[in-house]
């Protein structure tokens, strides 16, 4: 591929997370109303600010390369953020849409992971340091993310399950608690 085409598709991408991020900065806050457990909640919150500063980062590398970060909706995060809402909107049991806000959460976070990968492997070969480096910062952020929610999950998905009148997943109550104190720290 001829550098001014990787180049051509590297803003596109950027354009596409740029969307994507400010979707996010609008279903986030939702998303942190719907929540019941408290430590998601909280999840919900951080990650607000964390994703405008992912916004902010963005933009600077926009202004870098002075080209404009608007112009290309990002339509798989339309697609994700709605399957959230759908979810939310069913009005499910407590625990259960807890459970149903971190699935739908993770699969935002592997979104965009992969496409912060690519753009970061794009700006390391087109020599755009800083913008790679930035890039691999928001990449670390987010495999952050998710590996909190997973975390968390285990605990909320464990409760979904009591909800039910299921049996309780057979990790110990101390367990449980550690998670929780732990989840409630990061």
């Amino acid at each position: 591929m001829k550098k001014n085409h990787l180049k051509k598709l590297y803003v596109d991408e950027l354009k596409d997370l740029y969307s994507a991020e400010n979707q996010l900065v609008k279903a986030l806050p939702k998303m942190a109303k719907a929540a019941t457990s408290p430590d998601l909640r909280a999840g919900f919150e951080g990650h607000l600010k964390q994703t405008q500063e992912h916004v902010a980062r963005l933009e600077k590398i926009f202004e870098a390369l002075q080209e404009s970060p608007k112009g290309k909706p990002c339509k798989g995060m339309v697609g994700l953020i709605e399957e959230g809402s759908e979810m939310i909107s069913e009005d499910p049991e407590p625990a259960e849409l807890n459970a149903g806000l971190i699935a739908a959460a993770q699969r935002v976070e592997h979104y965009e992971m992969a496409a912060y990968g690519c753009v970061r492997n794009y700006a390391r070969l087109l020599g755009e340091n800083e913008a790679a480096e930035l890039l691999d910062k928001t990449f670390n952020e987010e495999k952050e993310t998710d590996a909190k929610l997973t975390k968390l999950a285990e605990t909320v998905n464990a409760e979904a399950m009591k909800e039910e009148g299921g049996q309780e997943a057979p990790e110990s109550n101390a367990r449980k608690t550690k998670m929780l104190k732990k989840t409630a720290t990061a």
